[in-house]
């Protein structure tokens, strides 16, 4: 969408909602650029495998955490791996399948008469086409289970895709099509901008199933809690809440005008004081709050953060943070509503969240 487009659209869009589809106002999707893609199934029904094996297995091991597909799913995958067919100025870099949506990694490597609007919708067509031949046949009569749905041969988990997951109608899609469409409306894009993030992206695809075993294993760390009050201010949070619990917390906050030296002094006390049971807790806003928290979060200690922007429905931590709260040790809260747009924090925020954290160690 170019930014005329936009402008004229945006008075008629109503109020601004999460979206994970956004397009970036104003970028030419047709040049040379590598995109990291998101695709979800309608109704996100898991007809594309199973993921199997344990957090905790190291990559390579016979139970690392992996997806085992279905022959459904292995169409699609094959329908990815096979873009630069149609596409020659495509290069596909890497895919991750997952039960109900799949991350993809595609580079445009020179300008294409065609946006990348169009090659997902031709990959879709593709993925439709094998969805309505595999699951429902020409006439389908009777709701047994598609062999195309069925998982291979895979260890005991605790999660399995049932008859009735499989099943399950698709809301019916455009054209009164009888079985709708395999995969959701629109998809999600990310532009690399900067040295280190496709490795970084890489990193996230393979860990993904990873990631899944985790959110399963430890459920109630993992989803967001709305309404959680602690000392007398309103929250929603990922973590382990009863870290608000601990009889001693800590307040970190450092002004901006600490030197160096300064800081690793700071550092130093709050460790020692982490050291003996304390809570860490902060917004990690000054440089000096983020050397304490990132000293702390190395260590494995435990640290409730305080964030400006709240969290969507199905937020999660990123990164090592995921790890973190599997383990027990983060808690983060967030006393406002989640919003879109980057935003700079302003100075009263700041003050507001160490104010919270003060209020919370003083609890």
């Amino acid at each position: 969408m170019d930014e005329e487009t936009f402008r004229k659209q945006k008075a008629f869009a109503g109020e601004k909602k999460p979206s994970m589809l956004r397009r970036f106002v104003g970028h030419d999707y047709t040049q040379r650029q590598i995109y990291m893609v998101t695709m979800v199934t309608e109704g996100r029904r898991p007809l594309f495998g199973q993921v199997v094996g344990n957090s905790e297995a190291p990559i390579g091991s016979d139970d690392a955490p992996r997806t085992v597909l279905t022959e459904l799913g292995q169409r699609v995958e094959d329908e990815w791996w096979g873009i630069p067919r149609y596409y020659p100025q495509i290069e596909i870099i890497a895919l991750q399948m997952m039960p109900d949506h799949l991350h993809g990694i595609i580079f445009i490597k020179e300008k294409m008469k065609k946006d990348l609007s169009r090659v997902i919708r031709g990959f879709k067509t593709g993925c439709n086409r094998a969805y309505r031949e595999l699951v429902h046949g020409p006439a389908p009569s009777a709701p047994a289970v598609s062999s195309a749905l069925a998982v291979p041969s895979a260890p005991a988990v605790p999660y399995v895709v049932t008859e009735s997951q499989q099943t399950q109608p698709p809301q019916t899609g455009p054209k009164n099509k009888p079985y709708g469409l395999l995969f959701a409306h629109g998809f999600n894009d990310r532009l690399l901008l900067r040295d280190g993030q496709l490795e970084h992206w890489k990193h996230y695809l393979q860990d993904n199933p990873r990631r899944l075993l985790m959110k399963r294993e430890h459920p109630d760390l993992f989803r967001v809690q709305r309404g959680l009050v602690a000392a007398g201010q309103q929250f929603s949070a990922i973590g382990n809440r009863f870290l608000l619990d601990r009889p001693v917390k800590m307040q970190v906050q450092c002004s901006r005008s600490l030197t160096e030296e300064q800081i690793l002094a700071k550092v130093s006390e709050c460790l020692q004081a982490a050291q003996k049971g304390a809570v860490l807790v902060s917004p990690s806003i000054s440089p000096g709050e983020k050397a304490v928290m990132r000293a702390a979060f190395d260590k494995g200690f435990p640290l409730i953060y305080l964030q400006e922007n709240g969290f969507t429905d199905l937020a999660k931590p990123g990164g090592k943070k995921m790890d973190a709260c599997a383990r027990g040790r983060l808690l983060i809260l967030a006393p406002w509503e989640h919003h879109n747009e980057r935003l700079t924090i302003r100075r009263n925020q700041c003050l507001s969240l160490n104010d919270i954290a003060r209020r919370i160690c003083d609890n």
